[in-house]
């Protein structure tokens, strides 16, 4: 198969969407729209990024940013309830008590990451202090895109030789997350009754376990699962047909195609790193190719939703095109993309990428 083509990093999108204290949650077009205030979920994942990019750029590039992520989500912990809450407004006041299990997750993600991986040895400390403060809560997680999350949180940390805290909520959520996947039918190996969004968060989770428990079983799973969300989202013609939101995919329904989002694509694509990680199978390497080409019009509609000049990425697909919008979410995913897609190449320099280039027209777009 040929190769979309790789960018170079790009943050002027992200720098727009962002100021002194946080990522803008949603954006008009490529503008803020500071009605919708900020959430700890994209900050954290703008948090990753900043590790990412500090592998190209130099630490020094994305230092600033990277410490005022942390500091959001220091004030985002609310320690009497050990939960972080997620909305805040454009002027700093907190929305809630605590947010969502998905923004507990993904907290505990970024920061068993930083935790491990920053190189600035003080950012380190710091996240690693908070990931501890907020690992209590982690363990009553009942979703399992949350316990997926703070499973890889858990990864993380343990990778940077985390306390035996950490390796009893990681065994706990490893349980959770496992039981959910047995006994489960071969039409339709999923537990839940609808398919619905960043589905393949849970095989990469279950990839992590089975590595670091060292169990080929629970690795046979994470594959059988991934394979078929790969098969169930791929188009006659080779390119990736995500699920869409829409209505998302009941069991025994067929799947809706539209609006598909950024979120899937990069979680599939993350989720085939780990594959190819764990197997050195091309099929996985492959897999993340589809999942990278889907951003740069490798779609139902053949239409680019990144835009690699400005480092920002559309909200959705659509019958008729891309979503407007530019938001931080959909932005964050494709700057993910991008880093873990230069990665596979980094660590397969046999395989060049081919000369493709983007689609695009005003008529294949909508608000």
């Amino acid at each position: 198969m040929s190769d979309w083509p790789l960018y170079p990093v790009c943050r002027a999108h992200l720098d727009e969407l962002s100021d002194e204290l946080g990522v803008w949650q949603h954006a008009t077009g490529t503008l803020p729209n500071r009605l919708f205030g900020y959430c700890t979920d994209d900050v954290a994942r703008a948090l990753e990024v900043d590790l990412l990019h500090a592998r190209s750029l130099g630490w020094k590039t994305v230092e600033a940013t990277a410490w005022r992520s942390m500091a959001f989500l220091r004030d985002a912990f609310n320690a009497p309830k050990g939960r972080f809450r997620n909305f805040r407004s454009a002027d700093g006041e907190w929305l809630e008590e605590f947010g969502s299990e998905d923004c507990q997750g993904r907290a505990l993600a970024a920061l068993g990451a930083v935790a491990t991986d920053a190189p600035d040895p003080r950012l380190a400390v710091a996240a690693a202090g908070l990931f501890e403060q907020a690992l209590p809560a982690a363990r009553s997680l009942k979703g399992l895109r949350p316990v997926a999350a703070a499973l890889l949180g858990c990864d993380s940390a343990l990778e940077g030789g985390a306390n035996d805290a950490v390796r009893g909520a990681f065994d706990t959520l490893a349980a959770r997350l496992t039981s959910a996947f047995s006994d489960l039918p071969v039409d339709w190996p999923w537990p839940e009754p609808v398919v619905t969004y960043e589905n393949a968060l849970l095989p990469r989770a279950l990839i992590a376990v089975s590595r670091r428990l060292e169990d080929e079983a629970m690795l046979r799973i994470a594959r059988r699962v991934l394979d078929w969300l790969a098969a169930a989202q791929t188009s006659h013609s080779g390119a990736l047909s995500l699920v869409g939101n829409e209505h998302w995919w009941p069991r025994g329904k067929s799947p809706s195609r539209f609006d598909q989002q950024p979120i899937d694509a990069a979680s599939l694509l993350l989720a085939a790193e780990a594959a190819f990680d764990a197997t050195a199978e091309q099929s996985y390497r492959d897999l993340a190719e589809i999942a990278y080409g889907w951003f740069l019009g490798g779609n139902d509609v053949s239409v680019a939703l990144a835009t690699p000049e400005s480092g920002g990425c559309h909200d959705g697909l659509t019958p008729r095109g891309v979503n407007l919008n530019q938001g931080a979410e959909s932005t964050i995913m494709w700057l993910t993309a991008l880093e873990h897609m230069r990665r596979m190449r980094d660590a397969s320099p046999s395989r060049q990428p081919a000369s493709q280039g983007l689609t695009s027209s005003a008529s294949q777009v909508v608000t």
